[in-house]
């Protein structure tokens, strides 16, 4: 029952979401309303990305002693490929200013509450899956270039990127099979994750949508591709610091890019809202461990 539920959500008979066809200016409006989000919740913001520099910093570092050095690129890119996961947080406080809801930082938690916590789980292993096949994919056509000798140091690898033909080879294959990556998680995760926090629809439904916008929207979702690629190349430079803001204002976006491209269903918005808790005493434990042990409310 429970692994039903997580791919099919509320059940297999409800009504597929309806796409709607955007165009550049909403991609603009949505990035202007992301940029507010993230200046009416900076706190907010920064404290869910703050590990993007942490851990750039920490990659960094291991790059100038061990043998990653050929990787910085790859896991620097592969922050897209994850990205949809890890603004979850992002997406939630978006949908709470959006409903004048309160947005202190402890609400960007309340996914872990989420009826769709099941199907985010599985679709973030997914993407977190993915991620790992793109660095074991990277790792394997620096092999195939330059053979297991480790790079002797940033410079050096540099220059035998630029000006060498396995140099070549290495960007122009590892460029092409990234994009595909990129391609891959951009028609799975764009509106995916924003549905699943809105509605209990299930992996199978959410994904479908997905695939669905970009099918209805290709030029305008490549152009959203094109715009989160640039944003996190700028937000890398340097040392990753940039993705503090980045980060944050393309989660922010993305909740208001998934607004435009899927149409409302018409129900409360506010019916993802816990239920209070049942109120139990000290002398209850351990009886109210067991559901059938509890006494009927009524």
């Amino acid at each position: 029952m429970a692994q039903s539920h997580v791919i099919a959500g509320e059940g297999l008979t409800q009504a597929q979401p309806k796409i709607r066809t955007i165009g550049l200016a909403d991609l603009t409006d949505a990035l202007a309303r992301g940029w507010d989000d993230f200046r009416a919740m900076p706190s907010h913001a920064v404290f869910l990305c703050l590990i993007y520099p942490i851990v750039g910093f920490v990659m960094f570092r291991l790059a100038l002693g061990a043998n990653v050095l050929p990787l910085l690129f790859p896991l620097a890119a592969g922050f897209a490929l994850i990205g949809p996961l890890a603004a979850l947080g992002l997406y939630e406080m978006s949908r709470r200013r959006e409903q004048g809801l309160d947005v202190s930082w402890k609400h960007a938690l309340d996914v872990f509450r989420s009826p769709s916590l099941g199907a985010i789980i599985a679709l973030g292993l997914l993407l977190v899956a993915i991620f790992l096949v793109w660095i074991a994919v990277a790792q394997a056509i620096y092999v195939a270039s330059f053979g297991y000798a480790p790079a002797a140091s940033m410079p050096d690898f540099v220059n035998q990127v630029l000006t060498t033909p396995a140099g070549w080879t290495l960007a122009i294959v590892g460029n092409g099979i990234g994009f595909l990556f990129a391609v891959l998680v951009l028609t799975l995760g764009v509106v995916s994750f924003p549905l699943l926090l809105d509605r209990d629809v299930g992996v199978a439904t959410a994904v479908l949508t997905s695939v669905r916008a970009v099918l209805a929207n290709p030029f305008t979702m490549a152009v959203w591709g094109l715009i989160v690629a640039a944003l996190l190349l700028l937000g890398s430079l340097p040392a990753f610091i940039g993705l503090a803001v980045v980060m944050p204002v393309l989660g922010h976006a993305t909740w208001h890019l998934y607004r435009k491209v899927v149409e409302p269903d018409g129900r409360d918005p506010t019916f993802r809202a816990p239920k209070p808790r049942e109120q139990r005493h000290a002398a209850d434990f351990p009886a109210a461990l067991f559901p059938s042990r509890r006494k009927d409310p009524a």
